[in-house]
C-alpha cells in the first residue's frame, strides 16, 4: 500500500503534462523531477545530467539515427515504383491479386527501412493509385496496408526493437534476429486472409491482369535486385556475424546513397531533406530515451519498480495471465501513446516483472513489438491512421474500420508467439555475433 503514494503523484504529474501538449520526452523527465525531489535526498539537477549523459552516450544506439537516414533516403527514391512494377506480375494471379503487393510490398521495404510510417508512406504512394486504378476494394487496399505497414516495426531493422534493446541493455543483433520468422509469419496471415475474403466477397471483382509469361516475369523482376542486394547487405551482414547493428547501419546508408544515384534520385535536395528527416526523428526519439531513462532513476530509488512487480507475484499470475494482463495494458497504452514511448515509459516496471516471471527478455521484445504494432491502428492516437487519412482523404472511421481484420490478426499473432515460442528464440540462439552487436 505505501506504493499507492508515488503511483499516484507520478501518474498524475503525466497525464498532467501529456495533456498540456508538453512534449513526451519533455513529460517524463517532468515526472522523474518531481519524484527524485519528493522521495529522494539527492539533488534532482545532478541526477538529471548524469543520467541523460550516461543514456545517450550509447554506442549501439548509433544504429538508430543510421537506419532512420537509410529509410529517409529510400523514401525519396523511385523504390515504390520499382517494387509495384517486381512485384505485381508474380502477385496477380495469387487469390486476393494485386492486393498482396500492399504486404508483401511492405515486408520488403520493411527490411531496409525500420519505421512503420515510412513504410507505408513508401509502399502506399505507389500502390494505392494502381489498385484503385483496377477496382480493387477501397476497404481491402486501405486495410491491408494500414496492417502491413506495422511490419516495420517488427522486420529488422526495426526502430522500435532498438529502443526496446537499448533500454533493457540487451543485444541489438539477436533482437533484430528475433523478428524475422515471427515478421515473415504475420506477413503470411495477412496474405491468408486477403486470399480467403477474395474468395467469398462478392464485391471483390478486381480488373484482370493480362498474362505475362515467366520470361516477362523475370525481365520485371530486374527491378527488386537492388533493394534485395541492400537487404541481403544489411540483414546479411549480421546474420553471418560479419558486422554488428550499428555497422550494418552504416552499410545501409552508403547502399541507400548508391541504390538513389543508380536510379538518378540522389541529389543535394534529396540528401540534405533526408538528413535533416533523420535529425528530427532521431532528436525526438533520443528525447524520449533521455526522459524515459530519468523516469528509470527516478522511479528507482522509490523502490516503485520492484514494489509493483512483488506486488503482482503476489497474485501468483501464470505466465499466461500475466501476458494476457500485459497485451491489455499494452493496447490501452497504444490509444493514447505511440510505440517508442509505451515502450521506454513501461520497461522500468515491466522489466523486473518479466524476468521474474521467468519469460525470455528475447521473446518478450517480439510479444511486446506485436502488442505496439496494434497502437499504430487503434484510435485515437494510431498514427498510421492518421498517414493514411492525409493519403486517402476518408473519414477516420472507415480507415479505422478498415484496419479492424489487420488488428485481430495481430491478436492471433500474440497467441502464435505464446504457444511457439521458438519462433522468435530459434534464430539468435543459433547466431554468430559480432562483439557489441
Amino acid at each position: 500500500m505505501e506504493q499507492l503514494l508515488p503511483i499516484g503523484i507520478f501518474l498524475f504529474v503525466l497525464f498532467l503534462l501529456l495533456g498540456s501538449g508538453v512534449w513526451v520526452g519533455l513529460a517524463l523527465m517532468g515526472v522523474a523531477w518531481v519524484g527524485m525531489e519528493l522521495f529522494t535526498s539527492r539533488p534532482a539537477g545532478d541526477a538529471m545530467i548524469t543520467k541523460v549523459w550516461s543514456s545517450s552516450s550509447s554506442w549501439t544506439l548509433t544504429a538508430l539515427p543510421l537506419f532512420i537516414w537509410m529509410g529517409e533516403i529510400l523514401y525519396r527514391t523511385r523504390l515504390s515504383e520499382d517494387m509495384f512494377r517486381g512485384l505485381s506480375p508474380w502477385m496477380a494471379r495469387l487469390p486476393g491479386g494485386l492486393v498482396h503487393t500492399n504486404i508483401v510490398g511492405c515486408a520488403v521495404f520493411a527490411a531496409v527501412s525500420g519505421s512503420s510510417a515510412a513504410t507505408l508512406t513508401t509502399v502506399g504512394k505507389m500502390s494505392i493509385p494502381e489498385l484503385r486504378r483496377r477496382n480493387y476494394p477501397e476497404h481491402m487496399v486501405i486495410g491491408t496496408l494500414a496492417g502491413a505497414a506495422t511490419l516495420g516495426l517488427m522486420i529488422p531493422p526495426s526502430l522500435t526493437l532498438i529502443v526496446y534493446g537499448v533500454t533493457i541493455n540487451e543485444s541489438i543483433t539477436k533482437l533484430f534476429m528475433a523478428g524475422v520468422f515471427p515478421g515473415l509469419v504475420l506477413a503470411g496471415m495477412f496474405m491468408a486472409y486477403v486470399g480467403i475474403v477474395s474468395a467469398l466477397s462478392r464485391d471483390f471483382n478486381p480488373t484482370p491482369e493480362p498474362r505475362m509469361s515467366v520470361a516477362q516475369k523475370l525481365k520485371n523482376s530486374r527491378f527488386l535486385l537492388p533493394v534485395i542486394c541492400l537487404i541481403l547487405v544489411v540483414i546479411g551482414s549480421m546474420y553471418l556475424g560479419w558486422a554488428t547493428a550499428t555497422e550494418a547501419a552504416a552499410f545501409g546508408v552508403i547502399g541507400g546513397l548508391v541504390l538513389a544515384a543508380g536510379q538518378g534520385s540522389l541529389s543535394w535536395a534529396t540528401f540534405s531533406d533526408s538528413l535533416m528527416g533523420a535529425v528530427r526523428t532521431s532528436a525526438m526519439i533520443a528525447l524520449i530515451l533521455a526522459g524515459a531513462a530519468f523516469l528509470s532513476l527516478s522511479m528507482g530509488f522509490t523502490g516503485l519498480p520492484r514494489g509493483l512487480a512483488d506486488l503482482i507475484a503476489g497474485f501468483e499470475l501464470s505466465r499466461f495471465e500475466l501476458l494476457m494482463a500485459l497485451l491489455v495494458f499494452y493496447i490501452v497504452l497504444g490509444m493514447f501513446l505511440d510505440g517508442i514511448s509505451s515502450v521506454v515509459l513501461t520497461m522500468a516496471v515491466v522489466e523486473p516483472m518479466i524476468r521474474q516471471a521467468g519469460i525470455d527478455i528475447i521473446w518478450f521484445g517480439i510479444f511486446i513489438v506485436v502488442v505496439v504494432e496494434m497502437a499504430q491502428i487503434t484510435p485515437p492516437i494510431g498514427f498510421n491512421l492518421f498517414v493514411l487519412q492525409g493519403m486517402t482523404g476518408h473519414e477516420m472511421t472507415f480507415i479505422a474500420r478498415a484496419a479492424i481484420p489487420m488488428f485481430l490478426i495481430m491478436v492471433a499473432m500474440v497467441f502464435v508467439l505464446i504457444f511457439f515460442p521458438d519462433l522468435a528464440t530459434w534464430l539468435p540462439d543459433n547466431i554468430r555475433q559480432r562483439p557489441g552487436g
